[in-house]
């Protein structure tokens, strides 16, 4: 089941809303800002309690 997560988008700023997939411990993938359409670099984990850790970068950073 999708798990909502808020973050600011490294680019423009703005709140973006991503749907988080539980089913997998660790991941790291890109995904485009739902406003500005510019590649973010996503790093997420799941702690043992399944409380997401997100960190988000421009993707040109990494």
């Amino acid at each position: 089941m999708p798990v909502p997560y808020r973050i600011d988008c490294p680019y423009c700023g703005e709140i973006i809303e991503l749907s988080l997939d539980d089913s997998v411990a660790d991941q790291c993938y890109i995904e485009d800002c739902a406003v500005c359409c510019r590649p973010i670099a996503l790093a997420v984990a799941f702690d043992a309690d399944g409380v997401p850790r997100v960190q988000a970068a421009r993707e040109d950073e990494t």
